[in-house]
Parts: C-alpha cells; sequence; structure tokens
C-alpha cells in the first residue's frame, strides 16, 4: 500500500492487510512515522509487489511515505511540474499506464474555495518525500495506481484543512518543540548521523522532511489543544465498556468507492445491494468474498479479517456492524469513508480479566473513541465550509 499517510498509532494488527488503511481511523499522530513503520513496509511491499528490501531501509521509506500529505500543505497554488525534472518524467512514464497523470494536463483531483489539489501535486510530493525511490510508483499497475491517486489527494486535501486551522488558531511550534519531534525521529533511526545519511542515500532534501515534521506537530497540538482538550472518560462509561463484548471476529467483503464519482458509486451500490441479496439468500459467504471481494488482505481467505479486533480499531459504521449484528448473521450494506462492506459475523468474546486490571486501557479507549466523533464531525465540518469537492479523473 503506498496510501500510507493514513495510517496511524492504533493500527490493524494483521499487517499485510490492505484494509488498514481502508477501516481505520487516523488523527494525525507524530508517532505514526515510526511506531509502526515495519508494518507499513509489508503492506507497501504487498501493494508494490517490491522483492525483499533490508530491514535498515525500512525506515526511512516509511518515513517518507507517511509525510506524503504535509507536502503541498503550505501551497495554495497547486505544482505545474516543470519539464526536465524528476517528478516531470515520472508524471510523465505513469500517464503511460493512467493517462489523466500526464503532466501537462495537471488535472485537477480536489477542489475547494480556498486550494486546488492536481495529479502535479500529489506527483511532486511523492518525488519530494521518496527522492530516487519515487520510480516505484512504476510498478503499480493502472487501477492501483489510480486508487493511490485518489486517495491521496483526499488525505492531501484534508491535511491541509486542519493545517489552516491550526494557523487561524494562532497555533505555531516553538523551535524546542520541533527539535524534539526531531530528535525523537533520529533516536528511532540510530542518531542523528544516521538518520540524516539516510536521507542524502535516498535524495531526500531535509528541509522537506523537517517541515513534514513541523506540519504534523502542528496538528497534533491543533488536534489535542482545540479539539481534544476536554474529552474524558467517566466511571458509568468504564463500567459499561468492561460489560461489552471486547472483540469480534469477521469476514466481510469489501467494494471501494473512495475518490470515485457519484455515478460510479451508485453503481458500485447496485452491486453490492445484489451481492447482500445472495449471501442472505444462503450462497455461500466466504466463496462471495473471495470472487467479489476488493480486499487483497482478506479475500483469499473468504474475507475472514486475520485477527480478532477490539473496539476502537474500526471506523464507526463498521465496528457497530460487528459488535451488534447476532454472531452468525449477515448484516446490511455499512457505507465507511473507503467503500461499501457486508459483514458476516463470526463471534465474540469479552472481557476476562477483572476491571482493575484493565480499567487504563478502557479509559484510553474511551477517549480515543470520542476522538473520533470529534475528528470526523469536524472534518465534515471543514470540508462544507471550504466547498470541497472530489473532481477525480476526467480519463
Amino acid at each position: 500500500m503506498v496510501a500510507v499517510s493514513v495510517a496511524d498509532s492504533r493500527i490493524y494488527p494483521h499487517e499485510t492487510d490492505k484494509e488498514l488503511k481502508i477501516l481505520w481511523h487516523r488523527p494525525f499522530r507524530l508517532e505514526i512515522l515510526f511506531v509502526i513503520c515495519p508494518v507499513l513496509w509489508l503492506t507497501i511491499r504487498m501493494f508494490l509487489n517490491l522483492k525483499e528490501m533490508p530491514l535498515k531501509k525500512i525506515f526511512i521509506v516509511c518515513i517518507l511515505i507517511a509525510a506524503i500529505g504535509a507536502g503541498c500543505s503550505s501551497r495554495k497554488e497547486s505544482a505545474k511540474l516543470v519539464k526536465g525534472t524528476p517528478a516531470y518524467l515520472l508524471a510523465k512514464d505513469l500517464a503511460a499506464k493512467l493517462p489523466s497523470l500526464d503532466p501537462d494536463k495537471n488535472e485537477v483531483m480536489i477542489s475547494t474555495n480556498e486550494f486546488t489539489i492536481t495529479t502535479g501535486d500529489i506527483i511532486q510530493t511523492f518525488q519530494d518525500r521518496m527522492g530516487t525511490r519515487a520510480a516505484q510508483l512504476k510498478e503499480i499497475n493502472a487501477q492501483d495506481l489510480k486508487s493511490f491517486m485518489e486517495q491521496n489527494a483526499i488525505q492531501m486535501g484534508e491535511r491541509k484543512l486542519f493545517l489552516a486551522e491550526a494557523i487561524k488558531k494562532k497555533i505555531s511550534v516553538t523551535p524546542d518543540e520541533l527539535n524534539k519531534a526531531l530528535n525523537d525521529q533520529y533516536g528511532q533511526g540510530g542518531g542523528e548521523e544516521k538518520f540524516l545519511e539516510m536521507l542524502k542515500t535516498n535524495g531526500v532534501a531535509f528541509e522537506y522532511f523537517k517541515k513534514s515534521i513541523q506540519d504534523n506537530v502542528l496538528v497534533k497540538k491543533y488536534l489535542q489543544e482545540d479539539l481534544f482538550k476536554t474529552i474524558a472518560a467517566s466511571d458509568a462509561e468504564i463500567q459499561k465498556a468492561y460489560a461489552e463484548d471486547k472483540t469480534a471476529s469477521v469476514r466481510h467483503i469489501l467494494l471501494l468507492t473512495q475518490g470515485k464519482p457519484d455515478a460510479e458509486k451508485a453503481e458500485i451500490r447496485k452491486k453490492i445491494e445484489g451481492l447482500l441479496a445472495k449471501a442472505k439468500a444462503g450462497e455461500d459467504f466466504a466463496a462471495l468474498a473471495k470472487q467479489y471481494s476488493e480486499d487483497p488482505g482478506s479475500k483469499d481467505s473468504g474475507g475472514l479479517i486475520p485477527e480478532e479486533f477490539s473496539r476502537g480499531r474500526t471506523v464507526k459504521p463498521f465496528e457497530d456492524a460487528a459488535f451488534s449484528v447476532p454472531v452468525g448473521q449477515i448484516s446490511g450494506i455499512v457505507e465507511a469513508p473507503y467503500g461499501f462492506h457486508i459483514l458476516k459475523v463470526e463471534g465474540r468474546k469479552k472481557e476476562t480479566l477483572p476491571l482493575d486490571q484493565v480499567k487504563t486501557q478502557l479509559e484510553e479507549k474511551i477517549k480515543r473513541q470520542k476522538e473520533i466523533v470529534i475528528y470526523e464531525s469536524h472534518l465534515a465540518k471543514l470540508k462544507e465550509k471550504a466547498k470541497f469537492s472530489t473532481v477525480g479523473f476526467k480519463a
């Protein structure tokens, strides 16, 4: 998976599941750049069909990909790729698979009343963040490349909205905060000298990386100081959470919709309605998932998500279905940000440890769940105010 900018510390435990970018809510968190790098690389390799890479190089690649959303954060004008530059040449090569990526067209992907995001923005950002490894995009097939561009356009646009809000609120990053964040990253990379050498080896300018870290800190401060500062978990909420089922095991069928025009989404909706009718009529759910699901991480196992997951690990519509549909039964159509799902609940389990041993964990989980609701509600308001529109590809 290339669109790693969407990952956060509450990552799905099965590292090769492409759905980890589809199911999981991701507020911007600085620690995502390093905590889950080995996990992300397995997924990146799956998506790009790359050969094995030494572990010491996994770190730098994950840093660069995870920061992709920050690259155009300070630009209001869209990037027009300059002829002869690495990004322009990369775009020309990619256009052989996907004509809409022709840098001379520079098609608009996201439109708002404040900014636009074009194919040039995304490719330039990827070039800035990946350096010499940006050529790996050429190994992606046309359909996955299209999905990558669409998803990253949306994620980059959403990030720009949050950065703009942080600036409006006059939130800033102090030199000490930035240095601490950079030092944290150096520590994860074996020290400052090794870290900077890895950047240099991969042809990545330090200033680009520094700006990405600064933007991460800025958005994190905005979320914590403006949106999440009053969040708390009451004793009653903790007791209720303790009594609920702890984990769920499900199979699912996924049809992707993100970044697709309304007409195509309507067709996808009809398709999944047909699949739901077949499942409800008694057709083998696993067989349907193998044939139709667009989640490569689970389709070959009949849609079975490889490990049980707890509350707070998926977007709310998916979680609600997983923990409310009776065991052994099939859900209705579940619409989530990345597509339509049908779930079959295989089983659920309750907490077995005493409350005093898990109280802190439950409290943090409740807070995270509240963060998700606040974050998604606020993002929706920002999009509406900005007249955020996904334009998509013309051809």
